[in-house]
This record gives structure tokens, sequence and C-alpha cells, in this order.
């Protein structure tokens, strides 16, 4: 698992190993940041079912000036740290080991601009982070959240988003939306 782009391009990341994960290809993450790249810099970032921290430090790399990483184990919150200081230790991240939910009522009343959400597949994570994500209104007007998943199914929102692309990549989708104006 390598970085695609941006200051860090062509570092490669440990982490790809890590039990119950599921690393973005490239040929994804290439589309996606493609797709977002305007709205990277100096963004902050909330990568909340992190895995090795891939997306964020993508992002990282393209120029957001922080990133908020979150997962529940704590080997994947470990392997972020060590990539982080693998690439600079004055990056500004902060890496928090605890439930999505949790984490997302301790970042309350914080706004993000780009939201990264790719909880496990068999779950319900996506709609219940999304509705958190609106009850306190985490995001600003402009914001971005990127759902991934293999069921389109569950990257369905509510009236309060709307859909800007959703794209197939092989067994997964990747759908990107905003807050409504």
């Amino acid at each position: 698992m390598r970085i695609i782009c941006g200051k860090y391009k062509g570092r490669v990341l440990k982490g790809y190993t890590l039990k119950g994960t599921r690393p973005t290809m490239d040929r994804v993450k290439e589309s996606l940041f493609a797709t977002i790249s305007p709205y990277i810099n100096n963004s902050i970032c909330l990568d909340l079912f992190a895995g090795s921290g891939a997306l964020g430090i993508e992002a990282l790399s393209m120029g957001s000036k922080e990133v908020v990483f979150v997962d529940k184990e704590y080997m994947a919150c470990k392997t972020i740290k060590t990539n982080l200081n693998y690439l600079d230790s004055n990056i500004n991240a902060t890496v928090l080991n605890m439930d999505y939910l949790k984490a997302i009522e301790k970042l309350y009343p914080k706004k993000f601009d780009i939201i990264f959400l790719d909880p496990p597949y068999k779950t319900d994570y996506l709609k219940k982070s999304l509705d958190k994500i609106e009850e306190l209104n985490l995001i600003k007007d402009n914001s971005l959240i990127i759902l991934e998943s293999d069921d389109i199914k569950k990257l369905e929102f509510s009236n309060y988003f709307e859909e800007i692309k959703t794209k197939k990549y092989g067994d997964k989708y990747i759908r990107i939306i905003k807050k409504k104006d």
C-alpha cells in the first residue's frame, strides 16, 4: 500500500495486513482523490474507520492541514501512529483509539471539511455514523463525506445531504455526498 500523490507520493505504508481491514486499492484512491482534490488543501478531515490511516494520510499528503483518525482496534491505531511518524513527526494529526459513535460525540462541536466513512461492510455503521454526524452537525456547508461499502443500499442518506458522485469499483461502491445548500 503506497501513497499515490502529494508530497509523500510513493512512500509505502504499513498495515495492509491488519486483521479486519480492506485497504483501498490504488486505482480507487486515484479516482477518489482526483474527484475531491479541490476540497483538500487546508482542510480538516476525519478518517472515522481509519484502519491503517491510508485515506487520511493521502489527504495529509495532498495538503490537508489536520486529520483526526479513529479506529477501535488498538493495532490499527498503533499502525497509524507508525505511519505518521514515518512520514513526518510534525504532522497535525490526532489518533483516537475508540468506538466510532463515542468518537463522534467526543469531537463535537468540531466541524470537518472532509469525512471518510469506510466501516466494516457487514455492519450498519454507515447509517449510524451519518445519523450522528447530521445530529451533531459536524460538517461545514461545503463539506464532503465519502462513503464506501460493498452494498449500494448501505450508501443511502437522508434529505440533509445530496449526492455528488457514485461509482462502482469491482465489488465496492464509493459515494460522495455533501450537505444540501
